[in-house]
């Protein structure tokens, strides 16, 4: 395996570890309440700026997924749709990344 795709595999595995860490420790402090969390994520401009510039990029990186699956005929890519949404862009992108930099063969 070439050093780029571990380093995107090592971004990919931070990308999903790292943010939960702090979702866990969120929902440790507050309980299980996703409509809390929602709320946290738009308590002031700049965490509400942060959710909408993720929501475009994750969306973005979906609709480049998507494309490139339908040229490249890869369609085990198609898991980073639903890992960027439930867990992360910081997941998601590296993740996507390092499939999409697997040999052809």
């Amino acid at each position: 395996m070439s050093l780029l795709r571990l380093a995107y595999l090592a971004l990919a595995i931070w990308g999903a570890v790292h943010p939960m860490y702090w979702f866990v420790l969120w929902f440790d402090r507050n309980g299980f309440d996703p409509a809390g969390m929602l709320a946290a994520w738009h308590a002031n401009a700049a965490t509400s700026g942060l959710v909408w510039d993720l929501t475009i990029a994750a969306v973005a990186l979906s609709l480049w997924v998507l494309a490139e699956t339908y040229v490249r005929r890869n369609w085990s890519a198609l898991i980073v749709i639903p890992a960027t949404f439930a867990v992360g862009l910081g997941f998601g992108l590296p993740l996507y990344l390092f499939l999409r930099s697997r040999p052809v063969g």
